[in-house]
């Protein structure tokens, strides 16, 4: 009952930006916290950020800190995530999902058994 189309992927040079948009139908999306993943062929899928339903708490991986930005616009039912300084290691199909716990409930954050929907994923590619 829920869809999820992430967009603003694509292939920049090291030490570019990009900021992905992930665009959730269906209702009742403030009620609920968002997060990305990325995946690299070969590769596990990997905790990219989260963001609370309110927009006031936010999580991110150790390897995104302090370079990516996740935010979210409940009026529009979006939630985007802002690439800085991006490197080619950050290459990865970029997923929007969506956190199926309570937010109080942190103990899968971090991992994808704790989203319950996935978008399509975006490419991002970084040279170097």
């Amino acid at each position: 009952q829920v869809a999820l189309v992430e967009s603003g992927g694509g292939l920049v040079p090291a030490g570019a930006s990009l900021k992905l948009a992930c665009a959730v139908s269906g209702r009742a999306f403030s009620r609920y916290s968002m997060g990305w993943f990325r995946q690299a062929p070969g590769k596990e899928r990997q905790f990219v950020a989260f963001i609370a339903s309110s927009g006031g708490s936010t999580y991110y991986g150790d390897s995104v800190k302090g370079r990516f930005t996740i935010s979210r616009d409940n009026a529009k039912n979006a939630v985007y995530l802002q690439m800085d300084s991006l490197k080619p290691e950050d290459t990865a199909v970029y997923y929007c999902a969506r956190y199926s716990r309570v937010f109080e409930d942190t103990s899968d954050l971090y991992t994808s058994a704790g989203y319950d929907y996935w978008g399509q994923g975006t490419q991002v590619t970084v040279s170097q």
